[in-house]
C-alpha cells in the first residue's frame, strides 16, 4: 500500500505523488533547446524527484548522466585534477549501478586538467546527446574549483553555438544556492572572506537560461495527489476543497502538502476535511523538523534576513521583490520568500506562524511584558469572544504601557497584541497575517480557534475620514472571506486629545457587524 512521503525521493510505486508531468513537459523543452539552467529552491521542494522524473522522462534520443554532490569527499574538490578525475569517475559510476552501457567511456586517467577535460568533451560528445544532472551542487565546502569547471562549461557551451567542437546537450544544476550565490553560501560557512572590493555575487554561469518554471503545487496537482489516495481509500473526501485548503496554508511548498496529508492519515484519524487540514497545521507547529530548525538557524545567523522578515510580518512593511537585494535574495533562496505581483511576500502561512512565533518569543524574553488574560473570560461556554479578549487587551495596555514612550508604543502597538493573543489560543488555535492587506498603516489578523475563525484588523489613528474608511475595508474583506462579523483595534498616539481609557462599541455597517475599540497612549 502507498503512503505519504517527506523523506527523500518519491517514488510512485511507493508514495503518493502529485502528477507534475506539465511541469517535466515544460522542462523537456530546455533540454531539447540545448539549454543550460539551475533549478534551485529552497530545502525539501521536490527537486531530487523532480530531476527523477525528468530523467525517465526524456526521450531515448537523449543519454541522461544524474549525478550528486552529497557526500563526496571534500578532496575531489582541492585542485582541477583531483575534480576533473572525481567527476568522470562520477559518471562512470551512474551507468555502472544502473547496468548500462557506455560507462567506461567515461574512464580517461589522463584527464587531469580542464583544458584536457574540454578535449575529452569534444570527443565522447560528438556523437550522443549526453545531459549532465547534478544534484546538491551546494554541499561542497569549496566552490572555487567547481566554478572554475563551470566557467570551462561556459566557454565550451559559446564555441558549440558557433559551430565549433561538441559539448554537453544540456546542463542542469540543482540545489538550494543559486551558483551566483555559491560565495555567499561561503562566506556563511566561514570557508571564505571577502576581500576588498571582491563582490559576494558573481557568477561564471551567466550562459544559464531563468528557469521559469513554477516548482510548487497547484491545487490541481495536490488534488491529483489525493485523487490516488482516495482510490485506494474511498474516504468520501471533498478532494477539490481538500486541496485548496492545503494550498491555502502551504502555497504548494511540496514537504509541507505532503507533511499536512501525512499527519491527516497517521495522527488524525484519516478526517480529510478542512478541519482536518487546519488540525494537522497545528501538529506542524509543534513539532521539530529539518525545515523548521532551519529556518530558525537562518534568521538568528543572518541579521539583514532577520530584519527583513520582521519588517514584513510585524511592521507590515512593503518591499519590492529584488533578489540583487541581499536579504529579499537569501529569503527568496531560502524559500522563506517569493514575489507576489513584484512585492515580497512571506511564502506560506506555515512559515509565517513560525516566523512570528520566533520574534514574539524573543520579544518576551527581551522584556515586553503583558499578562495572561484569564482564559475563563475569553472562553466562556466553550466558546471564543473576541470581542472580551479585545477589551481585556486594551484594557491590560493602557495600565501597563501608558507611561512607556510614545515612540516604542507606536513600533511595539502590533507586537503587544500578538503578545498578548498567542497564550489565550495556544493549543487550540493559531493566527496569521494577511499577506495581501498588510501594510504600515494596516494588517488583517485571521485567528483559527477551533472549529471558528475572526478576522481582526489593526490599525493606527489618522482621523475620523480613516477610521470611517477603515470600516468599508474590514467590510470589503469579510465580504471576501464570507463573514458577517469583524472585529477593528484601532491605537491612538494622540496624546494631547485621548485620555488613553479603553473604548470599544458594536456597529452595524454595510450589512456587516463591527465591533470597534479604540485604545489611546494617555
Amino acid at each position: 500500500m502507498r503512503e505519504f512521503n517527506v523523506t527523500g525521493l518519491c517514488v510512485s510505486s511507493m508514495h503518493y505523488m502529485a502528477d507534475t508531468s506539465e511541469k517535466i513537459a515544460q522542462i523537456t523543452q530546455y533540454v531539447k533547446q540545448g539549454n543550460y539552467f539551475s533549478i534551485n529552491r529552497g530545502r525539501q521542494y521536490g527537486k531530487t524527484t523532480t530531476l527523477s522524473l525528468l530523467e525517465k522522462g526524456l526521450p531515448d534520443e537523449y543519454t541522461v548522466i544524474r549525478i550528486s554532490f552529497e557526500g563526496v569527499d571534500d578532496e575531489m574538490f582541492d585542485n582541477p585534477q583531483t575534480f576533473c578525475q572525481g567527476l568522470l569517475n562520477q559518471c562512470a559510476r551512474y551507468f555502472t549501478r544502473r547496468n548500462l552501457p557506455g560507462g567506461e567511456i567515461w574512464v580517461d586517467e589522463t584527464v587531469k586538467a580542464f583544458d584536457l577535460f574540454s578535449d575529452f568533451l569534444d570527443k565522447v560528445c560528438a556523437e550522443k546527446k549526453y545531459v549532465l544532472m547534478i544534484d546538491e551542487v551546494d554541499k561542497t565546502s569549496n566552490n572555487f574549483v567547481f566554478l572554475k569547471f563551470l566557467g570551462m562549461l561556459r566557454d565550451k557551451y559559446l564555441d558549440r553555438n558557433d559551430g565549433v567542437g561538441a559539448t554537453f546537450q544540456s546542463v542542469i544544476l540543482v540545489g538550494v544556492y543559486d551558483i551566483k550565490n555559491l560565495k555567499i553560501k561561503m562566506v556563511q560557512a566561514g570557508t571564505h572572506q571577502l576581500q576588498d572590493g571582491e563582490k559576494r555575487i558573481n557568477s561564471p554561469w551567466n550562459i544559464a537560461i531563468n528557469f521559469e518554471v513554477d516548482m510548487s503545487l497547484s491545487v490541481k496537482e495536490i488534488a491529483s495527489m489525493l485523487t490516488e489516495y482516495e482510490k485506494d481509500h474511498k474516504s468520501g473526501m471533498d478532494i477539490q476543497a481538500v486541496a485548496q485548503e492545503i494550498r491555502d496554508y502551504t502555497s504548494g511548498y511540496p514537504y509541507l502538502v505532503s507533511r499536512i496529508c501525512q499527519r491527516i492519515e497517521n495522527n488524525l484519524n484519516k478526517n480529510w476535511t478542512k478541519n482536518g487540514v487546519l488540525e494537522a497545521v497545528k501538529l506542524i507547529l509543534q513539532e521539530q523538523s529539518t525545515l523548521i530548525d532551519d529556518l530558525g538557524k537562518n534568521i538568528l545567523s543572518n541579521k539583514e534576513l532577520s530584519d527583513l522578515l520582521y519588517d514584513l510580518t510585524i511592521n507590515g512593511a512593503d518591499y519590492k521583490f529584488s533578489t540583487t537585494d541581499y536579504a529579499v535574495g537569501l529569503g527568496h533562496t531560502f524559500g522563506y520568500i517569493r514575489n507576489q505581483n513584484g512585492k515580497a511576500v512571506i511564502d506560506n502561512t506555515i512559515f509565517e506562524l513560525i516566523i512570528y512565533e520566533h520574534f514574539i518569543t524573543e520579544k518576551q524574553r527581551k522584556g515586553i511584558r503583558i499578562d495572561r488574560v484569564v482564559s475563563s473570560d475569553v472562553t466562556k461556554g466553550g466558546k471564543f469572544n473576541m470581542d472580551v479578549c479585545i477589551e481585556r487587551f486594551a484594557q491590560h495596555y493602557y495600565e501597563l504601557y501608558r507611561e512607556k514612550s510614545k515612540v516604542f508604543l507606536e513600533d511595539e502597538c502590533r507586537m503587544l497584541f500578538l503578545t498578548y493573543i498567542r497564550p489565550v489560543i495556544n493549543g487550540a488555535g493559531f493566527y496569521h497575517i494577511e499577506s495581501e492587506t498588510r501594510s504600515a498603516e494596516r494588517i488583517d489578523l485571521i485567528v483559527d480557534y477551533g472549529a471558528e475563525q475572526f478576522i481582526v484588523e489593526l490599525k493606527r489613528w489618522y482621523g475620523e475620514a480613516a477610521h470611517e474608511k477603515a470600516y468599508d475595508q474590514l467590510c470589503g474583506y469579510l465580504e471576501s472571506k464570507n463573514r458577517n462579523t469583524g472585529f477593528l483595534l484601532t491605537f491612538d498616539f494622540r496624546s494631547d486629545k485621548n485620555t488613553g481609557k479603553p473604548q470599544s462599541k458594536w456597529i452595524e455597517h454595510n450589512g456587516k457587524k463591527i465591533f470597534d475599540c479604540i485604545v489611546g497612549f494617555g
